[in-house]
C-alpha cells in the first residue's frame, strides 16, 4: 500500500481529501500556507535584512532601502511574466519554479559582501517572488470562488500576516544568533519546505479539473444556477478609469505602506530595542491577521468600494502615530492601528479588480494593475531611507508616507466610485472554468 501511495505521489496525484467538503477551501488553505512562507521570508523579511546589512556589512541605510526598492520593481516584473503565462500553463508549474530559484537565492545571501551583489540578491529574488507570488496564488482563489471570493480573499491572504507572526520574527532571531551567513542556508531551506510540498499535493489550478464550479460542487438538475459573473477582456479593462483609478490609488497606498514596513523594524530598534522592535513586528503581523479576518467578516455587508476607503483612511492615521511614537507602549499601539488595516489592503486591489473585471483575464489585469503600483511600491522605501539620512529621524519620512496615503484615498474616491459599464457574460457552464 505504502509504495502504490508514493508512486502517486511521484506522478503528481494530489491527496486524497473528503469529499464532503467544497474543494475550494483546501485550495485557501493551501495558499495560507504558502502566503505564510513567502511573505515571513520574503515581504516581512526585508526588513530584517535591511537592518542586517546596514549593521553586518556595513551599507548605508539610502544605498540598502535602493536595493529594497530593485526588489519590488523585480517582483512586478515577474508578477507580469506569471500573469501573462498563467492561462497557458498550470500554476503550480509557475509556483514551484519560482520557489526553488528563490530558494537558492536566499540561501546564498550570506555570501553577500559588495554593493552589485546586493542589488544582484534583491533583482533574483524580487523575480521569483513576483513570478511564485499573489498574481498565480490570487488568480487559484479567483478561479475558484465567486459569491464568496472576498471570504475566499481573506482567510487565504491571512497566511501574510502569519507570515509575520510566525515566519519573521524566527528569522530575525536566526540572524541575531548566526548572523548572515549561518542563517541564509536555513532561511532557503524553509522557503522550499514551505511551498513546495502545497503546491504539488493540495493547489489544483481549476474547478473545472475536478468537476465543480465556483463555490461547490456543480448544481443538481434542477437546482439554482450559479449568478453570472462579469468577463472583461484585459484590453478592454486597462483602457477603462476604474482601472486606472484602482492601480494608481494603491500605487500610493502600497507605496506608503511597504516603505513604512521596511524601515519599521529599525524605527523600532532606534526608538526602544531589539527585543521590543521583535515584538512591535509580531504585533503588526497580529494586528494585521485579525483586522483582514474581520474584515472578510465586515464586507459581507459593507461595500468593497467604501471598505477600500475607510481602511486607506485608518493607514494614514496608523502611520502618523508612528510618525510621532516615542516609547514601547505608544510603538506599540501604532503598530496596531497600522497593522489593522495593512492586510485587508493588500488584499483589497485584487478584489477589487476581480469583482469589477471577472476572472478571464484576471492574470493579466491584476498583474499590469500590480506592475503599475510597483512605482510607488519601489519608489517609498528608498524614498524614506533618504528623507532618514536628510532629516536624522523617521518622524518625516512617516509624515509623509501618511500624506501619500491620503493622496491615494483621494483618487480612488474621486475616480473609482463610477458605476461599471455593462458586462459581457460567459456562455452557461463556462464560469470559472
Amino acid at each position: 500500500m505504502l509504495p502504490a501511495f508514493l508512486a502517486r505521489l511521484a506522478a503528481g496525484a494530489e491527496l486524497p481529501l473528503p469529499p464532503s467538503i467544497f474543494y475550494g477551501w483546501y485550495i485557501v488553505g493551501g495558499v495560507f500556507l504558502i502566503t505564510m512562507t513567502t511573505s515571513g521570508l520574503a515581504f516581512y523579511n526585508l526588513s530584517i535584512l535591511l537592518a542586517a546589512f546596514v549593521a553586518e556589512r556595513g551599507f548605508p541605510v539610502g544605498l540598502a532601502s535602493s536595493a529594497t526598492a530593485t526588489f519590488f520593481v523585480a517582483s512586478g516584473i515577474g508578477g507580469a511574466i506569471a500573469g501573462r503565462l498563467v492561462e497557458r500553463i498550470d500554476v503550480r508549474i509557475l509556483i514551484a519554479s519560482g520557489t526553488v530559484a528563490g530558494s537558492l537565492a536566499l540561501a546564498s545571501v550570506g555570501a553577500l559582501r559588495g554593493s552589485w551583489q546586493l542589488y544582484a540578491f534583491h533583482v533574483v529574488f524580487g523575480l521569483c517572488n513576483g513570478a511564485s507570488g499573489l498574481v498565480p496564488l490570487t488568480t487559484l482563489v479567483a478561479r475558484w470562488f465567486s459569491t464568496r471570493r472576498a471570504l475566499a480573499f481573506s482567510i487565504a491572504s491571512t497566511g501574510l500576516s502569519f507570515g509575520g507572526i510566525v515566519v519573521a520574527p524566527a528569522a530575525a532571531l536566526l540572524i541575531q544568533h548566526l548572523g548572515l551567513t549561518g542563517a541564509a542556508p536555513w532561511m532557503g531551506l524553509a522557503l522550499s519546505l514551505g511551498v513546495l510540498p502545497v503546491t504539488l499535493l493540495v493547489l489544483s489550478p481549476r474547478p473545472a479539473a475536478k468537476g465543480l464550479e465556483p463555490d461547490g460542487a456543480a448544481q443538481a438538475i434542477g437546482g439554482p444556477s450559479a449568478p453570472m459573473q462579469p468577463s472583461v477582456a484585459f484590453a478592454e479593462a486597462r483602457r477603462s478609469r476604474y482601472f486606472f483609478a484602482v492601480s494608481i490609488a494603491y500605487l500610493f497606498l502600497l507605496g506608503a505602506q511597504v516603505g513604512a514596513i521596511a524601515h519599521f523594524y529599525r524605527l523600532s530598534a532606534l526608538r526602544t530595542d531589539a527585543a521590543t522592535a521583535a515584538l512591535a513586528l509580531s504585533v503588526l503581523a497580529g494586528s494585521s491577521t485579525l483586522g483582514r479576518l474581520a474584515g472578510g467578516w465586515l464586507m459581507l455587508w459593507v461595500p468593497s468600494h467604501a471598505f477600500a476607503l475607510g481602511l486607506m483612511f485608518m493607514q494614514s492615521l496608523g502611520l502618523a502615530a508612528l510618525a510621532v511614537a516615542a516609547d514601547p507602549i505608544q510603538i506599540l499601539i501604532a503598530t496596531t492601528l497600522f497593522g489593522v488595516t495593512m492586510g485587508n489592503s493588500l488584499m483589497m486591489q485584487p478584489l477589487l479588480l476581480a469583482e469589477r473585471f471577472g476572472t478571464s483575464d484576471y492574470g493579466r489585469i491584476y498583474s499590469t494593475s500590480q506592475l503599475m503600483t510597483m512605482i510607488g511600491v519601489a519608489g517609498c522605501p528608498p524614498l524614506l531611507g533618504l528623507a532618514y539620512e536628510a532629516t536624522g529621524g523617521y518622524l518625516v519620512p512617516f509624515l509623509a508616507a501618511a500624506g501619500l496615503t491620503l493622496v491615494g484615498l483621494a483618487v480612488l474616491a474621486l475616480f473609482g466610485a463610477s458605476r461599471p459599464r455593462p458586462f459581457r457574460f460567459p456562455p452557461r457552464g463556462s464560469i470559472g472554468a
